[in-house]
């Protein structure tokens, strides 16, 4: 499966404002004028509690949807569900060599992607979801054409389907972040098997390999940011291709993402993503015969929360270098709603 490759926000939030007690005016004016009368005892509680509430409620972690691409920590509440759907065009100017070196991809390629995310609330702290990727690869103007002469190809088809389980493990406070514990399988339903090399290789859109991963989210509110982060370790199942026995490498990701809530207007939300993954050996089974690859990304973007229920962000991703991988420049759009 194709690994994607997460962000400083910050937001200002206006000074408390002062809640004035019941029954309370200035200073007596002119003599001769009636002073109020004094605030009953119930009255003063009262007032010292609607102040107490007033800040905590500013000094709450403002409502967004979080990052793009970096998976969030809060889990869904019990028994609801949400919707999510992104969409990416990616546009590959660059291979990078094992030397981390930016080389021609040898071609125009290209890749759309529409993932459909589909969380629910299990019961309290855990939730599941299930993400179905549609993929269409092209490939136009190739170096090396295929064996009839091809320079152009497009093939579409349903990507790796993921299932992942996350538990919350540690909930927010003043001091301590949000800590949840990610498992999660990918299962091998892209197209990767008996390959027409006519199609120049845009007809691979899966894997070939289940993959478990294991790994932490966390998540912290430190007025005037919200902060996420990711890591997760992933081990790939060996897999046959073109009758070669593969042994892909696990690997490491580490997703890093910061959002900003505007001042003034909390519906407007700037974010940046600082994505990664680092392919290393394997845990288990035979040696890995699969070069290793690496890849860093960085995603500038904008999220508008018009509703409680309903988010919309807007992004583009850039991969900034890595090895035995494709760099591309993906603008990326997503849209939740929350049932």
């Amino acid at each position: 499966m194709a690994k994607l490759s997460a962000v400083v926000t910050a937001l200002l939030l206006a000074p408390l404002l002062g809640v004035l007690p019941p029954g309370w005016v200035g200073k007596a004016g002119a003599a001769g004028e009636d002073k109020p009368p004094a605030a009953s005892p119930a009255q003063e509680a009262g007032a010292q509690e609607a102040g107490k509430q007033e800040a905590a409620k500013e000094d709450e972690c403002p409502a967004t949807f979080g990052p793009i691409i970096t998976d969030t920590a809060v889990p869904i509440d019990k028994g609801k569900f949400a919707v999510q759907s992104t969409f990416s065009l990616s546009f590959v100017n660059h291979a990078l060599n094992k030397n981390w070196r930016r080389v021609s991809a040898g071609g125009n390629f290209g890749s759309f992607g529409m993932d459909w995310k589909l969380t629910y609330g299990l019961w309290n702290n855990l939730e599941v979801f299930v993400v179905v990727p549609f993929v269409h690869n092209w490939a136009g103007s190739v170096d090396e054409p295929g064996p009839r002469g091809e320079r152009s190809a497009g093939f579409s088809g349903l990507g790796d389907v993921n299932l992942t389980f996350k538990y919350r493990l540690v909930e927010e406070t003043q001091t301590r972040p949000t800590v949840t514990a990610l498992f999660a399988t990918d299962f091998p339903s892209g197209h990767f098997r008996r390959l027409n090399p006519g199609r120049l290789g845009v007809d691979q859109i899966g894997g070939g390999a289940y993959v478990f991963t294991t790994g932490l989210n966390v998540s912290k509110y430190v007025k005037p940011f919200i902060f996420y982060g990711n890591l997760w370790y992933s081990m790939p199942t060996a897999y046959t291709f073109d009758g070669v026995r593969q042994y892909p490498r696990d690997f490491v990701t580490v997703n890093l993402a910061a959002e900003y809530p505007f001042p003034g207007n909390k519906k407007w939300v700037a974010l940046l993503e600082v994505t990664s993954f680092w392919d290393a050996g394997r845990l288990f089974g035979h040696k890995s015969n699969v070069p290793p690859g690496a890849l860093v990304s960085i995603l500038p973007g904008i999220e508008y929360v018009p509703t409680e229920k309903f988010s919309l962000a807007l992004g583009v991703n850039v991969d900034l270098f890595g090895k035995n991988a494709d760099a591309a420049v993906t603008p990326v759009l997503s849209m939740v709603y929350c049932f």
